[in-house]
């Protein structure tokens, strides 16, 4: 397994850790809902140093982008983020990621660590535009510091006004006295934060000095636990759970991400899905009964026990205490308050679909 600069710090504070794409991470520290309850009320921070980051440089950098990205990067400017997908050949997403714009020629994309290798293989493959690239990732380290009190914790360390960097913007300079720290202001909890880019050799000191800041907001190390429940109760589609290389971004709820203003892999077939309707949507549902969770790959059903759908995320909501899953059907069954039931043990669950996000 992969090592993040910070895995020996995590196992010394006591974090219970497991393989998660490769690398040996974190995945609880004290429990899934403390954590969780402390990213929502005050802050929390996480090391998610196993994401991949690419540099893209050249006149035709933009160009690249277009063309393996759903979202249209023209809209950017400097200091801007841009959440998109990258769609393959067959009609599905290779990966779900972040396009940071430095300036005209030059671009970061920050992509899903299980997917760094397929991904720039990818971008690789269609690079046809002469495009300088640059796989970084493992000189990187991330922290998301996330929660309502990580602004405050944060300014401590800056004198950079993180109130005027809005969402989905960046800002670089120093902080906590380091150089080269990239500020930026997404994160993947809704709970709102930063996340905060330094270089290997710096992330201790990074981490440090965010702890010692945030000691009187209760700050606290999370583990990939809690962010899955959080990113869960936000409605935010998870690579490998509710996209994978075989659904539309439209049928995944993502066409707002997805615009046909320029041409971009498969995007005549992700038209036609937009504009015909597509035949399975990817809804919120909560479970009725107490005690019954709905995991990943469980089989939805109508109340004959026709299979209608499939589970891709399931939980019990630390925030709104009840069971709550993310799963496709079919269209007709998609529509807010409709009844559907989860296969549970081979008993049917009755539940409801919602509007997301739950929370």
């Amino acid at each position: 397994m992969k090592e993040t600069a910070l895995t020996s710090l995590h196992t010394s504070l006591g974090a219970k850790m497991a393989e998660f794409a490769g690398y040996n991470m974190p995945i609880v520290y004290s429990s899934i809902n403390e954590e969780h309850k402390a990213v929502r009320n005050s802050v929390g921070v996480f090391d998610v140093s196993h994401m991949g980051e690419f540099v893209l440089k050249g006149e035709k950098a933009l160009d690249l982008i277009q063309l393996v990205t759903t979202n249209d990067a023209a809209k950017l400017t400097d200091g801007k983020v841009q959440y998109t997908c990258m769609p393959n050949t067959d009609g599905g997403i290779v990966d779900d990621l972040l396009v940071y714009r430095w300036s005209a020629n030059e671009y970061y994309l920050v992509v899903n660590a299980s997917n760094i290798e397929k991904d720039w293989n990818w971008i690789k493959q269609h690079n046809t535009f002469g495009v300088e690239m640059s796989n970084i990732s493992d000189e990187l380290s991330l922290l998301a510091v996330q929660g309502p009190n990580a602004i405050k914790t944060l300014q401590k360390l800056t004198d950079i006004n993180l109130s005027e960097i809005p969402y989905y913007a960046f800002a670089a300079g120093k902080m906590a006295g380091l150089d080269d720290v990239i500020i930026s202001n997404t994160g993947y909890t809704g709970a709102g934060g930063f996340e905060i880019y330094v270089w290997n050799k710096d992330a201790r000191a990074m981490w440090d000095a965010i702890f010692e800041a945030g000691k009187e907001y209760g700050i606290v190390p999370c583990g990939l636990g809690c962010r899955d429940t959080l990113r869960m109760e936000k409605g935010f589609c998870l690579y490998g759970h509710d996209i994978d290389d075989s659904t539309s971004p439209i049928e995944a709820g993502l066409g707002w991400i997805t615009k046909f203003t320029k041409p971009f892999v498969k995007s005549d077939y992700h038209k036609a899905i937009k504009d015909n309707g597509p035949k399975k949507k990817l809804v919120g549902f909560e479970i009725l009964e107490k005690g019954r969770i709905p995991r990943q790959h469980f089989k939805i059903k109508d109340a004959s026990g026709n299979e209608i759908g499939v589970v891709t995320s399931g939980t019990q909501s630390p925030s709104l205490n009840k069971a709550i899953g993310m799963g496709y059907v079919k269209t007709e069954y998609s529509a807010i308050g409709s009844e559907v039931f989860v296969e549970i043990r081979n008993q049917l669950v009755k539940a409801t679909v919602v509007k997301t996000p739950f929370l």
